[in-house]
């Protein structure tokens, strides 16, 4: 592939995603949530997980175009689970637009929700050509995989004793679950052998934790405007980021003591120039602790196993477009 080939590939697959959610939007019921509808899945998003489904079906040797169903089930599920995450977290944005609880209430957030998942479930159901037992079943364990993934993260809200290996447990399900699923559901669709579908599981597992601590570390690298959201949010939120929970690990007692604080309540109270101030406190200590390195050095280590799980798949576009994609999530800056 030539240098900016992988990108126009990339782009082409997410369109013909876009078009297959456009028509589903199309079809579902009153004029609200219709409407409501179009707006989530008009707010922009990579695409990548229905996108990884693609390539991984392709990787084995299948022919994109039978995995559209599945791939926008997947793009469905995990829309569903942004509306009511924004719900749990009271969160009046998304993706620098106001979140649909904000914008239609909070019957319509829950309702959509609720919408997107019945339409998730109908997409994969409508999978020609492959194993729909299988399918479902994949689709059914990252989905109870999510939940208690979101359930352990709110969960950490109420604790003040969460250590690395608890958020890396939580992790695995709330995020990488989902790309796991996709992935091994791309390589199910694409007749895949028992063998090649192990092996793009384990690199959705490998990305999926990858992803997730890039998420964390952008959360106080990333520009405001590209990350669409206000930088530091995490940090006031007192949310147990790999940064924060790794930052505990290496302080001495007095900077232990002020991360404690942020552990315990947040520091979301109060006025704009108090949180700006506490924003950059902690996040000089992150620095001056080495944090920011050492999170940016586990991004490469998680990528770095995630595409050696490629090695036993063919050697095709399919499986090149899985490197790309890994490369490209770990230069992501929003």
């Amino acid at each position: 592939m030539s240098s900016d080939s992988p990108k126009r590939r990339y782009n082409e697959l997410r369109r013909m995603v876009d078009r297959r959610l456009s028509a589903l939007v199309q079809r579902s019921g009153p004029h609200d949530v219709r409407m409501a509808l179009k707006d989530v899945l008009n707010a922009g998003g990579k695409r990548v997980r229905s996108v990884l489904l693609l390539l991984s079906c392709q990787a084995v040797g299948g022919d994109v175009r039978m995995a559209i169903h599945a791939a926008a089930g997947v793009e469905l599920m995990h829309n569903f689970t942004l509306v009511h995450d924004d719900i749990m977290d009271n969160a009046p944005m998304r993706r620098g637009r106001p979140s649909v609880h904000t914008r239609w209430g909070l019957n319509h957030g829950v309702l959509v929700g609720d919408i997107l998942l019945a339409l998730a479930y109908s997409c994969v159901q409508q999978t020609k050509g492959a194993n729909t037992e299988r399918l479902l079943r994949l689709f059914t364990q990252g989905f109870l995989a999510v939940c208690e993934g979101q359930g352990k993260d709110m969960e950490f809200e109420r604790k003040n004793d969460v250590r690395l290996p608890d958020y890396y447990r939580m992790i695995e399900k709330k995020t990488s679950a989902l790309l796991s699923m996709a992935t091994a559901m791309g390589g199910v669709v694409g007749n895949g052998k028992v063998g090649q579908v192990e092996a793009l599981r384990q690199f959705g597992h490998h990305l999926g934790r990858a992803f997730q601590i890039q998420d964390d570390l952008l959360d106080v690298v990333a520009n405001e405007a590209e990350l669409g959201k206000p930088v530091g949010g995490d940090i006031l939120e007192g949310k147990k980021t790999f940064l924060l929970l790794k930052a505990v690990e290496e302080a001495g007692r007095q900077d232990r003591a002020a991360l404690a604080g942020v552990m315990r309540r947040g520091s979301g109270s109060g006025g704009s120039r108090r949180k700006t101030g506490i924003v950059r406190k902690i996040t000089a200590l992150y620095e001056k602790l080495g944090i920011t390195e050492a999170a940016r050095a586990e991004v490469h280590r998680a990528t770095h196993q995630a595409t050696r799980a490629l090695a036993s798949l063919p050697d095709n576009d399919g499986t090149a477009m899985l490197h790309w994609i890994s490369g490209m999530l770990l230069r992501r800056e929003s």
